[in-house]
This record gives structure tokens, sequence and C-alpha cells, in this order.
């Protein structure tokens, strides 16, 4: 299959280049914007066209949450109208288009983990035009993969873990919320997870949504506290609630993704949130 991955210096992006290294059934055409706008329709058109694309994977986003409450009309092109362009143009060519959403299309109210049909209830700007991303893929009638995520983190790239290990080198103690409750996810597992999806797809239909994220479920305070002990860091956390620590766009207090269907599907097993924060540190040690 030829495979074009958009977003490839994203965190994501480059854990697909990095696994994908060495295949020698598929080929592969890593984009980003620099080299090719997914908003420009014609430039769009011409990489299908050139590469025939059989599979397209979006990883470009507009994932500045905050920001995108100043930013509605930037955040929507990116996360809404660049999907329906990519969905169009994969209807033409009768490609599959794999869409990697979020957990913030979600209102946050639940007590048991979110399945995939579940309604929806964005919060956020953000999360309304991720929502209204995957609407206009599922009117476009492409074949597609929505596969929504959580709390993304790698080596590379601005996330979390990168954040606590660098604020653990250079304060006594910090405060973090602890009345949010979700899962992380590593980049280098949902990328493999990924490329499961897609050699598990035998150009049948399909138009299927899917939950990714690691296994287990953890407040943000677990999560930094655990990065902490694992990074050798002696910077104390302390557990804050949410009206303690205010922005500008309204996260969901409960964001577990159900797995069930993924699992499934592509015949993964999902490894534990720890144990994948442990690889990524070790990972992150190796470069400094």
């Amino acid at each position: 299959m030829n495979v074009l991955v958009t977003g490839c210096h994203g965190q994501l992006g480059t854990e697909i280049q990095k696994i994908t290294a060495a295949d020698q059934k598929n080929h592969w055409y890593f984009t980003d914007v620099d080299t090719l706008d997914i908003c420009n329709g014609t430039a769009v058109e011409a990489a299908f066209s050139e590469h025939q694309i059989d599979v397209c994977v979006n990883c470009a986003a507009y994932t500045a949450v905050d920001m995108a409450e100043d930013q509605p009309e930037i955040a929507a092109f990116i996360n809404a109208f660049a999907p329906k362009l990519l969905a169009d143009t994969c209807l033409k060519h009768n490609a599959l288009l794999v869409h990697v959403s979020t957990d913030y299309v979600f209102g946050g109210d639940a007590t048991l983990p979110y399945k995939v049909d579940d309604p929806i209830n964005p919060q956020s700007v953000y999360g309304s035009t991720k929502a209204e991303g995957e609407r206009l893929i599922r009117e476009s009638g492409c074949n597609y993969m929505i596969v929504r995520t959580a709390w993304l983190y790698s080596s590379v790239g601005k996330n979390f873990v990168k954040t606590m290990l660098m604020l653990g080198d250079t304060k006594d103690e910090i405060n973090v919320v602890a009345d949010q409750k979700g899962c992380p996810t590593w980049a280098h597992d949902l990328a493999v997870a990924i490329v499961a999806l897609i050699n598990k797809d035998k150009k049948e239909p399909i138009q299927e949504t899917f939950h990714f994220t690691n296994e287990g479920q953890i407040t943000w305070y677990d999560f930094a506290t655990a990065i902490m002990e694992i990074g050798g860091k002696s910077c104390k956390v302390n557990p804050i609630t949410t009206d303690q620590y205010p922005t500008k766009a309204k996260r969901p207090a409960y964001s577990v993704l159900d797995l069930s269907k993924i699992k499934e599907y592509a015949c993964i097993e999902i490894p534990f949130w720890r144990d994948s924060l442990e690889k990524c540190i070790e990972e992150l040690k190796k470069q400094s």
C-alpha cells in the first residue's frame, strides 16, 4: 500500500516514521505543513495522484487547547475543514482515511470509560472543532477509521512528561490537578496500534471509530508523581483541585476511554500506562 502521513514532525508522526522505517511491504510518504498544506485542496489532490495513495493517516491537528479559545477560526480550519478535505479526496481516490481525534469530544461527566458510540458533548473550542472534524469525515462517505486518544506524550516535542521532568530539575515542589481522571498515551504505542489497524484492513469498506490510550486510569497528579519517581526527581508534587488551577478552556473531569473495540478488531495487547512511561523516560535519559 501507498500510505500518506500528515503531521509527520509531531509526536505521533515521528513515532510512525520510526516503526515503519524497515517496512518492506508498504510505501510511506511523510509530510508536514512545510511539504504539504492539508488545507490546500490542490496540493492534497496532487499528493494523492502523484503517489497513488491507498491510506492517509492524518496526524496533523491544532492542539493548543487554551489558545484555541482565542483562535476558533484557525482551530476549525485545521481540525474540521482540513479533515473534510482529506476525506473528500480519499473518497475520490477510494482511499482509507485514518484520522486521530481526542477524548475532549466528551463532556467529562461520566463515571465509566467512554465507549466509541457514547454521546459526545465537547466543552471547549478544541473539543468542538475536533468533534466537527469527526462529523464531516463521517458525512463525506469515505472509508475511515477515527482513532480517539488522550494525554499524548513522547520523547519529542512539547508534552506533560517533558514539562514535569524539566520542572523536576528546577523546582522544589509543584501543584498538579488531582480531580481530572483519564489515561496517558505513549505515542509509540499509538503508532503501533495505527499501523496494526492499517495492516488489518483488507481494503473492505470500513467506517469505524476506535479508542486508544494505554491501559489504566489515573489523575494528572498521579501521572506527575510517577514521572518524578521514575525520572529520579526529588521535586514534591502537591495535589490541587481544578478550581485552584483555572484554565481558559474547560478540561473533562473524567475522560477515560473504553479500549475494548480496538483490542478486538486489531488483535493487539495494550501496555499498562506506567510500563510505557518507564520506557519513554528511559529513552529521554539516553538522549540527554
